[in-house]
């Protein structure tokens, strides 16, 4: 059993509010029938375990919630950081939250990652 509750009756959010992904696709997961507990990582931090577990949820690395072409991961880590430890990249979220990539969205034991807003209407259809 992880840190992260998971029910099939809500969603867990995980999103960044200075995104314009994040803001959109939180739109049509409000709109869903289902409960929702928001995690706004711009304003809430996240554990490392959390981190961890949300990348095990996706079935990711942890560099993959990172995006490594951000201007503020850029100015902090480099172009092309040579980082290998799964720990470093947790410390690294914890930083820089603002380089997490795509929102993230748990129901139950699945979760995916937001590429697309409408990413959320679709998994939520399949979910019905």
């Amino acid at each position: 059993m992880g840190v992260i509750a998971t029910n099939d009756r809500e969603i867990k959010f995980y999103y960044s509010s200075v995104t314009s992904i994040g803001k959109q696709a939180l739109a049509y997961v409000q709109a869903s029938d289902k409960k929702i507990m928001e995690v706004d990582i711009a304003k809430t931090k996240v554990t490392g375990t959390q981190w961890a577990e949300l990348a095990n949820h996706l079935d990711l690395p942890l560099h993959k919630l990172i995006d490594t072409q951000h201007p503020d991961f850029i100015a902090a880590y480099g172009k092309d950081p040579d980082i290998e430890d799964p720990h470093d990249w947790l410390k690294l979220l914890g930083n820089c939250p603002q380089a997490f990539q795509r929102p993230i969205l748990v129901n139950g034991h699945k979760a995916i990652q937001i590429t697309s807003p409408s990413d959320v209407a679709a998994f939520l259809d399949t979910e019905s």
